[in-house]
């Protein structure tokens, strides 16, 4: 006897809020945002040429999503609600289309299983709550899979081939990466065998998918130097994979193919293995392994883990049918608590590394008339750029060029000699840096000669640390009779 099931809408629904209301939980990081929402944040609120001018310079791997941001800070104004949301919103779509996979191709209870498990991961958590665009492309992968899947067992129109070709190329246009999609779909249809007339129309939608998207690869190589910062791939950073994997085939293991052309491991396993070994293998020519790079591969992760509940939902059936619909609420329950842990930390501010915001703070309550402010590195300039109410009154001596009149991200700086003859001409100056516990040593001339001019000519007389930066009152040395 087969326990009863749960109706379509319910599968596709049900995940879909859970998602929603597990990324309202502490929304806001208690009004924390840290360095990479800070660019986010200050980029969205310039105007479109402005954006358009900095995208020759730099973060052109990001610009549509910048756009999107800026027309939604246009919509609603700037804050952390309207900063995350789209993510939210965007997790939400992704474990819905998780839900719709496992029901059609495993069952109802899979469906529901996988896509409440999505927002249950980690990972998800993380970037769940993240004001960038990595949930975005996991929504994408969502879509572009289940296109995917109606289009393999011939259900599918031409307008769905158009569908399938252009959910790849927006999510490609806000994270080449996610091209990696391609070959998990490509080993997707060599599984269940499709015929070659399903083969011809995939190669043509994902051809102009990646014509679509190539400008922006070819592009994006001469701004290269920002993920120089990517260490080297080491086999202890493969321990994480490994283990996504090792439970992706457990999952897949369980799967009990149905009378159709594709099965759910035919879809999920590809989904979770190629993307991560893809990244792999281009880590080895350039650093680029970065789990947030191939976020959308938990999609597949999830549905396997649907199949294993759905599995045990049909075990306990057929033994104790009435006790079957319990197996879900038990499994979510366990994991629920299991989890709890994680999902408090994913959402305190000490899960990332810094906090602009309470920088800021500090600033607006120890700054004075007259006072200057530095940055050490420079980058540290977004406190000001997402803030710049705090600092009002306050010169920031270092700067040669502001960040919308040069098109970078943190302006560009005097020379050193220049910024030290401004300093020496100061009384009082702030500083804004890195706490200890995540600074680097001055790596360029201009951190050495403002380090230098501080240790030699200035003494501290306030210091404060919070949430990974640090925000230092100096005072000049009396001079020398």
């Amino acid at each position: 006897m087969r326990p009863s099931s749960p109706r379509p809408l319910l599968v596709r629904s049900i995940p879909a809020l859970w998602t929603l209301a597990l990324g309202l939980w502490g929304l806001s990081r208690q009004d924390s945002v840290w360095r990479d929402e800070a660019a986010t944040w200050q980029v969205a609120r310039r105007s479109t040429a402005e954006i358009t001018q900095m995208l020759g310079n730099v973060d052109v791997v990001h610009g549509l999503y910048y756009l999107l941001m800026h027309g939604l800070f246009d919509l609603f104004g700037p804050g952390t609600a309207v900063l995350r949301l789209p993510s939210v919103v965007a997790m939400a779509v992704a474990a819905s289309c998780v839900a719709a996979l496992g029901h059609r191709l495993a069952g109802p209870w899979a469906g529901l299983g996988g896509g409440l498990a999505l927002g249950l991961l980690p990972a998800a958590q993380f970037y769940l709550q993240e004001g960038r665009p990595y949930a975005l492309v996991a929504a994408g992968a969502g879509i572009s899979t289940l296109l995917l899947v109606t289009l393999a067992e011939g259900r599918g129109r031409a307008v769905h081939w158009v569908a399938y070709g252009s959910a790849v190329a927006v999510s490609g246009l806000l994270n080449w990466l996610s091209l990696l999609i391609l070959p998990a779909h490509l080993a997707t249809l060599l599984r269940s065998r499709a015929d070659r007339a399903t083969g011809k129309r995939w190669t043509a939608a994902a051809v102009a998918a990646v014509a679509c998207v190539l400008p922006l690869v070819l592009f994006s190589r001469s701004q290269s130097a920002q993920v120089s910062w990517i260490p080297p791939l080491t086999w202890h950073m493969l321990i994480g994979p490994a283990i996504l994997l090792a439970i992706g085939c457990a999952g897949a293991l369980l799967d009990r193919p149905r009378a159709r052309r594709l099965s759910a491991a035919a879809v999920g396993l590809p989904l979770l293995a190629v993307p991560q070994v893809c990244l792999v293998g281009l880590s080895l020519i350039q650093p680029l392994f970065l789990d947030r790079y191939v976020l959308f591969s938990l999609l597949g992760l999830a549905l396997l883990i649907g199949v294993a509940i759905g599995a045990a939902v049909e075990a306990v059936a057929r033994h104790r049918p009435r006790a079957a619909p319990w197996v879900l609420p038990v499994v979510m329950a366990m994991a629920v608590a299991a989890l709890l842990p994680q999902a408090l930390a994913k959402r305190s501010p000490a899960s990332r590394v810094d906090d602009v915001l309470t920088a800021a703070g500090e600033i607006r309550r120890m700054k004075k008339p007259g006072d200057a402010v530095l940055f050490i590195p420079a980058a540290r300039r977004d406190t000001r750029l997402v803030s710049p109410d705090a600092f009002a009154g306050l010169r920031d001596i270092a700067l040669a060029r502001g960040p919308e009149e040069s098109g970078t991200l943190k302006g560009t700086e005097a020379r050193p000699d220049r910024i030290r003859a401004a300093m020496l001409a100061q009384r009082r100056i702030l500083l804004v840096t890195d706490a200890p516990g995540v600074a680097r040593p001055p790596a360029t001339e201009r951190e050495r000669a403002k380090t230098s001019v501080l240790r030699t000519h200035f003494r501290p007389v306030a210091d404060e640390q919070a949430r990974g930066r640090r925000v230092t009152v100096y005072e000049r040395r009396p001079a020398a009779r």
